[in-house]
């Protein structure tokens, strides 16, 4: 019989609620070498920023099996090498836990979360070996409960088969509620911190069909028996990160529909279910299906690939459509969410400075470090690589004669790359022309490798869609909307601004807009057109009626006054709307 692995030993539990911190203990085994060295990861998988979790931890120490410190070196700022002299070692420290988001480690009064790669150090070398993990809730908090999917073993321990799989779980201790429900034999579970009283029955029905549509796709055997939707409640904050079988959600508390309430189908209550929908849907594309440097990334540092474009843009366009495909949305208001997202495109001069597929490369220190001059300068892989999957599913349809679309070449890649062996960076390319005898080439480098637009006008047709670019009908036009019998500025500004408490702060200056002639610049405070103090509905009357001289601007910045001129120029064509021309066309190709 052989002998059995040795088994690294975690365990977690909220010290103080109020300082916002985790006591962890790694109780480590005999290991036949004078040194170990320990690591904490530097990023966590789907979100491609370094984020020193390290920086959190203190109180680090290391004793032997007989109670007695024994040496730890630090050799960089997350990894810690302790001298063992190959005997048993226990492990503590703390992490301070408050940020609220989905990538790192949260503690209030509500509930404690955290991921793993913001609390567990690994044991270098030693990744492999199974982990077990004991899981306290704070003295004070008894009624707290546990929720993660991490394998369970009995009452509050856990078990992983190797490190990987240990911080591949958020964990959750805390107040919350939460319903299953089951299809094809999957359960699934969707959970809210705290105590608010959500329309359960209307989400969970709504997310079924999400859920069966991904299941259905993909076909069996499923890679999950059990799914959680682990959503942290805040009074503001949004965002998902992907995991093995379960995803971290955080959303506004009164954003989501509350019990009793009628039925409506709002902005947030279909972000929600989509955000949802783009979640899942990373169990096979992301967390499966994955780029080749992926497969065993280096989380010490950044693992460049130009693929996040396939794995974020694919996921964006099945997030909303299969919410039209399943009849959670109508048609038209799927359209309407795909002009919003060509709406920002079109803003987005960045877009013919930078391709998608560099974009994904420098995901780490520009996608994910945007500032105020990010609008002119780069694109997001996220937004136009969702227009490229469209256009592709398009494509396909019509260069194979409706034989083949998105959904076979996303089957193709779950069939050949769903044992995570990795996708090598031509892989869509290689799989249309192979697989589906389609020639994707030079449509690929036009939109994902050069910096073209779509060619939307005549791609859309094809599905019984048309589509116009307007001026916008307001400076805070999102897009989708016709501008019939409505009246829109004739005037470019060319700014993003926020309300103050007098006048308006200039957060971005689009190039070669009329703001930008004017010299605007971001943090400027805009206090007074023509001498009048400005609001935003006040600048957009001053920008729609017809005018035959310049505004006059005054301007703080940084505690100086200054008075600038703005030129009248035509506003921008840059407002898209979408069109069902053909509803039995439309309705064809969205499966209905």
């Amino acid at each position: 019989m052989a002998p059995q692995s040795p088994v690294l030993q975690y365990s977690l539990s909220v010290n103080s609620v109020s300082q916002h911190l985790f006591d962890v203990t790694l109780s480590i085994p005999a290991i036949d070498s004078e040194h170990l060295t320990l690591s904490l990861p530097g990023w966590i998988p789907g979100s491609y920023m370094v984020r020193d979790f390290s920086r959190n931890i203190v109180n680090f120490s290391a004793t032997n099996s007989k109670g007695q410190p024994i040496e730890v070196t630090l050799l960089d700022k997350q990894q810690w090498q302790l001298t063992t002299s190959g005997e048993a070692a226990e492990v503590t420290y703390q992490v301070y836990a408050f940020d609220l988001s989905v990538r790192s480690a949260y503690i209030n009064d509500e509930y404690a979360f955290c991921n793993g790669t913001s609390v567990f150090v690994s044991v270098s070398g030693f990744e492999h070996l199974p982990c077990e993990l004991v899981i306290k809730s704070p003295a004070s908090k008894p009624d707290w409960q546990i929720e993660t999917t991490l394998p369970h073993l009995e009452d509050n321990r856990f078990i992983s088969a190797d490190y990987d799989e240990l911080i591949d779980h958020p964990i959750f201790i805390g107040e919350c509620t939460s319903a299953d429900f089951e299809v094809d034999g999957v359960t699934f579970t969707l959970m809210f911190s705290g105590t608010t009283e959500y329309d359960m029955p209307r989400l969970c029905a709504d997310l079924e069909k999400v859920c069966q549509h991904h299941l259905s796709l993909f076909g069996k055997p499923y890679p999950v028996k059990h799914y959680l939707f682990m959503t942290l409640i805040a009074n503001e904050g949004y965002g998902g990160l992907e995991h093995r079988s379960s995803t971290a959600l955080l959303f506004p508390r009164f954003e989501l529909p509350l019990a009793g309430e009628p039925e409506e189908l709002s902005d947030s209550y279909v972000n929600f279910i989509s955000l949802c929908s783009h979640e899942l849907f990373h169990t096979w594309h992301v967390k499966r299906i994955k780029p080749d440097v992926m497969v065993v990334p280096d989380l010490s540092q950044e693992t460049y690939t130009d693929q996040l474009w396939i794995y974020e843009g694919f996921t964006s366009f099945y997030d909303d459509v299969t919410l039209a495909r399943v009849g959670v949305i109508p048609p038209e208001r799927y359209f309407k969410i795909v002009a919003q997202n060509l709406t920002r495109l079109y803003k987005n001069a960045g877009r013919f400075k930078q391709s998608i597929a560099e974009s994904s490369f420098y995901a780490w220190n520009k996608f994910y470090k945007q500032d105020a001059g990010s609008i002119n300068h780069i694109v997001s892989y996220y937004n136009k690589g969702g227009i490229v999957a469209l256009g592709l599913d398009i494509l396909l349809r019509e260069r194979s004669n409706n034989q083949y679309n998105l959904d076979d070449l996303m089957r193709l890649l779950w069939a050949q790359y769903g044992d995570e062996s990795g996708t090598p960076a031509n892989v869509i390319e290689q799989l249309c022309r192979d697989e589906l005898n389609v020639e994707v080439k030079e449509y690929l480098d036009a939109v994902v490798y050069g910096t073209e637009d779509v060619a939307m006008d005549s791609l859309l047709e094809h599905i019984g869609v048309s589509q116009t670019v307007q001026t916008p009908l307001s400076l805070q036009d999102k897009g989708g909307d016709e501008a019939a019998g409505k009246v829109s500025p004739r005037y470019d500004f060319g700014a993003v601004t926020k309300d103050a408490d007098t006048g308006l702060v200039i957060q971005a200056v689009l190039e070669d807009s009329a703001a930008c002639q004017a010299g605007l610049q971001i943090n400027d405070k805009l206090i007074a057109v023509d001498s009048y103090v400005v609001s935003t509905k006040l600048l957009q009357r001053l920008l729609t009626v017809p005018n035959d001289k310049p505004l006059a601007l005054s301007v703080i910045r940084d505690g100086r006054l200054l008075n600038l001129t703005l030129p009248l120029l035509p506003a921008q064509a840059q407002s898209c709307v979408l069109k069902i021309t053909d509803e039995e066309k439309a309705a064809a190709w969205l499966g209905r």
